[in-house]
C-alpha cells in the first residue's frame, strides 16, 4: 500500500486495509476466482506486504473468513439483543436483520459457507463449523428462554431455517425468504411450547 512521503507506516492499519479490500473482492469473485498478483493489485499491496501480514493467499483467506465470521455473528447477536427479551421478538429481530442483508446489492449468500463449499478442506470447513455453531448457540439460547422441552433440537431447526433461507435468497434472488423462514420459526416455537408438560 503506497505511503505518502513523510508518513509513518502503521502495520496494523495496513493489515486491516488489506483485509477489508480482500473481504469484498473474495466475496464477489470467490476464493479461487482471483490469483495472488491480481489480488495484490486490487488491494494495493505488494506480494511481500501480503505475505508479511498473512503468510500466503491461504493465510489471507483464513483471516478474511475469521474476521467476517466474527463480524456477522456479532451483528446477528446484537440484532437479537436489541429486541425485547421475548423469544418471538428475538427471532423476529434475527430474521429481519437477515432480510436487510438478503436485499442488499451484491448479496451472494453466506461467505463462510460458500468458502467451505468451494474448498471442502480446513481451515474453511473448520471456520464454517464454528460459524454455524455460533448461530446454533444463539438459537438454542432463544429456545431455552422459551422454556420448550427440547431446546437443542429447536435451536437446530432454527439454524436449518436460517441456512435454507440464505441459500434460497441467494440462488432465487428472493430476499423474502427471511420472512418465510421467520414464519416457520415462529410456528415451530409455538408447536414446541404446546408440547410442554
Amino acid at each position: 500500500m503506497p505511503v505518502p512521503k513523510g508518513a509513518t507506516l502503521d502495520p496494523s492499519r495496513t493489515r486491516e486495509a488489506i483485509l477489508e479490500s480482500a473481504t469484498a473482492l473474495l466475496y464477489e469473485r470467490g476464493l479461487d476466482g482471483i490469483g495472488v498478483a491480481e489480488l495484490c493489485a486490487a488491494v494495493g499491496a505488494s506480494k511481500e506486504t501480503l505475505y508479511r501480514h498473512f503468510g500466503s493467499k491461504d493465510g489471507l483467506i483464513e483471516a478474511v473468513l475469521e474476521n467476517r465470521s466474527r463480524r456477522v455473528l456479532a451483528w446477528i447477536a446484537d440484532a437479537a439483543a436489541s429486541a425485547d427479551a421475548a423469544p418471538e421478538a428475538r427471532l423476529t429481530a434475527v430474521f429481519r436483520a437477515l432480510a436487510t442483508w438478503y436485499a442488499a446489492p451484491g448479496f451472494r449468500g453466506c461467505a463462510i459457507v460458500n468458502a467451505a463449499a468451494q474448498r471442502h478442506t480446513s481451515p474453511a470447513t473448520l471456520i464454517a463449523a464454528r460459524h454455524l455453531a455460533g448461530y446454533l448457540d444463539l438459537f438454542t439460547d432463544i429456545a431455552r428462554t422459551a422454556g420448550v422441552p427440547e431446546p437443542d433440537e429447536l435451536g437446530r431447526q432454527f439454524l436449518v431455517l436460517l441456512q435454507g433461507a440464505t441459500v434460497v435468497a441467494d440462488h432465487l434472488a428472493a430476499p423474502e425468504a427471511a420472512d418465510t423462514a421467520l414464519s416457520a420459526a415462529l410456528t415451530l416455537l409455538e408447536a414446541a411450547r404446546e408440547r410442554r408438560p
